[in-house]
């Protein structure tokens, strides 16, 4: 696509020439002072009052930065009662955090000071333009004569007039002289086991403040019982008020108590075999005694009352031992016919039965009483033989 052809037109006369000139000049200055104040008003900057307790060597047209990058200028310094308000421009491309700081810094003796916004900004909300940091937020440095002024306060307070009036403190450091001289090794050895010491109590400060919680915790306990703490407290000095006042006596059983003690040792040392010999064997019958522990526990609860029996049957005149049996043993009753039918005939000279009873077969002899005992052979009633008993 074509552009149609502009024609300008034909300048013929001098003053025409003029005419267009001032026309192209005025549009150029025109189109200046538009974009400059378009610019203007895209990057005006942010208007920032700080207030210092003093402003020494701060003046109209001092740097501010941040990080130490020129990001405005002061506009003005003016003192009001005992602080001094000093109004400065931030370029607004520069974002500032809604509680920074505002620090007079002087990098040299003779350099120029500037003032340093403080921290540079990372996120969060932002300082906005017509914002004021009070003098809690702002910073200036110590001046020479400052210095100076603290240290001849110093100076007098350490001289002839001060500390040292009566020579106290020429006394202090003749002392310390005596007495670091020729431990410089020691000092330094010191010093960097401190240093380990520190270190040491730096990576192990979790555990050494739990210790701390923990005793903590310990003494409040202590605390709600203070009553059984006393009273332990002076049970513990009666005990040792007692061993005090007997101490003769606790110190001659110490002392044949370590006599005893030899004399044990020397025993076992000369009978090494034979107690060895006696604990071996000591082993086996307590093995034995805990295999037949519910024997022996029968034994215990039988034994008294058989011993009991065994006197009561003691007859002291006739000097023998008495006893009795069951008669309705020896009776006869129902079923001896039947228990003849499964028990063996009763042969040989000398086994005839009692009368009214019968012999019993050996599957039978484990379950008869031990006593009364029948003149020859085992024997009972057959109504205990059916029964399978006694």
């Amino acid at each position: 696509m074509r552009l149609p052809r502009l024609r300008l037109p034909r300048l013929r006369t001098r003053r025409d020439r003029l005419v267009l000139g001032a026309a192209v000049v005025i549009l150029a200055a025109a189109l200046g002072i538009g974009a400059a104040l378009v610019y203007q008003a895209s990057h005006q900057s942010k208007q920032i009052t700080a207030y210092f307790s003093q402003a020494i060597s701060v003046f109209p047209g001092s740097t501010v930065r941040v990080l130490g990058v020129p990001v405005g200028t002061v506009n003005a310094v003016q003192p009001e009662g005992t602080q001094v308000k000093v109004t400065m421009s931030v370029n607004s491309g520069v974002p500032v955090p809604a509680n920074a700081k505002a620090m007079v810094i002087a990098p040299s003796v003779v350099a120029d000071r500037y003032i340093q916004l403080s921290p540079a900004y990372t996120g969060g909300p932002q300082l906005a333009s017509g914002a004021v940091i009070p003098v809690s937020r702002t910073a200036v440095p110590l001046e020479v004569d400052q210095i100076y002024s603290s240290l001849y306060r110093l100076n007098q307070a350490l001289g002839p007039s001060g500390a040292n009036k009566h020579g106290a403190l020429s006394d202090l450091v003749k002392t310390g002289a005596a007495n670091l001289s020729g431990n410089g090794a020691y000092l330094h050895a010191m010093l960097t086991q401190f240093g380990a010491l520190s270190k040491t109590l730096g990576d192990n400060s979790g555990n050494f403040f739990a210790t701390i919680t923990y005793l903590q915790r310990f003494t409040a306990m202590l605390k709600a019982n203070d009553g059984q703490v006393r009273l332990a407290e002076q049970q513990l000095a009666q005990v040792f008020g007692f061993l005090a006042s007997d101490r003769t006596d606790l110190a001659a059983a110490v002392h044949e108590l370590g006599i005893a003690l030899g004399q044990v040792q020397g025993f076992i040392a000369g009978n090494r075999s034979l107690l060895k010999s006696n604990i071996a064997k000591l082993a086996t019958i307590t093995h034995i005694l805990v295999t037949e522990r519910a024997s022996l526990a029968q034994a215990l609860d039988t034994v008294p009352l058989a011993a009991d029996n065994l006197v009561n049957a003691y007859d002291a005149a006739n000097r023998t031992f008495d006893g009795r049996g069951d008669l309705n043993e020896l009776s006869m009753g129902p079923g001896a016919s039947t228990l003849g039918a499964i028990t063996p005939a009763v042969t040989g000279p000398g086994l005839a039965a009692p009368p009214g009873s019968v012999p019993l077969v050996p599957s039978l002899l484990g379950t008869a009483p031990p006593l009364p005992l029948p003149a020859v052979g085992l024997y009972g009633t057959p109504q205990a033989a059916l029964a399978g008993g006694h």
